[in-house]
């Protein structure tokens, strides 16, 4: 007997759906995951084991003041706090502020160089959270000072050049710089609402698009060093995708920005290894796997299928395997392993190689933060 047209129809559409499901579940699913592996569990002990961490503590060095490592990894604690509501999380982020407004005002760094002024996105992201407006003066003294006339030991001819292009004068061309210079600006105009903070950002995002991209969509290290390292990808990776996430709808630049970040994203889903994981230079298949890089560009994705600029099906899979990856190199003490050593740039592709691989080392620790963060925006 025949079943009827309704039932098959049904039956077929269930199949369907459960198997959707099951890809789903198995594959791009950046909402469920196994226990030990979710966002909010991760998340949580990366952040509290950053609290007991002393400042200055970047992998196998001791600076005197705090450093970009350190504050990407607050600023990622403190946005984790937000995102779970956890107002406990945030008072002991606070608190481990507290001395720098007064007795340990010396680890605090001087507004002249990116790394340095990075740190401005903490205080802005605290004032967002406490609406304790000594965090806003600090935050927007720094970004202001990022874009203010050349001043102070770092300043040089070529400062004032880039100044009187509209450009800030701590502009050098490294790769890096498009997350230090994004994240301090992009926190100030949330901050305040000053569509001035974010517009420049994106303006000086698309001289560094034109300037350093190359055509697959990765980027040399610098214009003399043709190796695409990692985690210096990542922090363009991580720049873009903090940028595009506030970045006004009507802005000129959003669409060039929007493009090169496309590109890239196109470019990096060949290049994630079976397990997860990107490495150390991502397009050399004898390169080793490496952590700090992998979280960058598994953040970049997770916000870009989270805000619909990444096809879901495409780039889900890839950020769940990122995630899950990522979350095998964390040991018992919450420190993640196979991170870069701190890299400076060199035309030797030995060299890249050869770095040392440190667990625990801060660079590797903030983007877990971000990524649980984005998981649970």
């Amino acid at each position: 007997m025949k079943k009827p047209i309704c039932t098959l129809l049904t039956a077929v559409c269930l199949a369907a759906v459960s198997h959707l499901a099951a890809q789903t579940n198995g594959n791009g699913d950046l909402q469920h995951f196994p226990k030990g592996s979710t966002p909010e569990e991760v998340g949580l002990r990366v952040a509290e084991h950053f609290i007991v961490t002393p400042h200055g503590n970047v992998g196998r060095k001791t600076y005197k003041v705090i450093i970009y490592p350190e504050t990407c990894t607050w600023y990622g604690a403190l946005t984790f706090a937000r995102e779970t509501g956890n107002k406990t999380l945030t008072s002991k982020l606070a608190q481990r502020f507290t001395p720098l407004l007064g007795t340990d005002s010396g680890l605090v760094p001087p507004p002249d160089h990116v790394d340095f002024c990075v740190f401005g996105a903490v205080p802005l992201e605290l004032y967002m959270q406490t609406k304790d407006r000594e965090y806003l003066q600090l935050g927007k003294w720094i970004a202001d000072k990022q874009w203010g006339p050349p001043e102070g030991k770092r300043a040089t001819p070529e400062s004032g050049v880039w100044h009187d292009k509209g450009y800030t004068w701590q502009t050098r061309l490294w790769i890096d710089d498009m997350y230090m210079i994004t994240a301090v600006q992009a926190q100030a105009y949330r901050a305040t609402g000053d569509r001035k903070y974010i517009d420049r950002a994106a303006r000086e995002m698309v001289m560094y698009l034109d300037s350093l991209q190359r055509p697959n969509g990765l980027f040399y290290h610098a214009p003399d060093v043709p190796f695409f390292w990692g985690r210096g990808n990542g922090w363009m990776a991580a720049g873009m995708s903090e940028l595009l996430r506030s970045l006004p709808k009507d802005n000129p630049h959003r669409a060039r920005i929007m493009q090169g970040y496309k590109t890239m994203m196109a470019s990096l889903l060949q290049y994630q290894t079976k397990e997860g994981m990107w490495r150390q230079l991502i397009d050399d298949p004898a390169s080793w796997p490496e952590t700090s890089g992998t979280g960058m560009f598994t953040f970049a994705m997770i916000t870009g299928v989270k805000n619909g600029w990444l096809d879901a099906k495409t780039y889900g899979p890839a950020a769940r395997k990122g995630w899950l990856a990522l979350v095998s190199y964390l040991d018992d003490n919450n420190n993640i392993r196979d991170v870069c050593e701190g890299t400076n740039k060199k035309n030797d592709r030995q060299y890249y190689l050869d770095r040392a691989r440190i667990t625990g080392d801060l660079h590797g620790q903030a983007p877990l933060l971000w990524c649980a963060t984005a998981l649970l925006r």
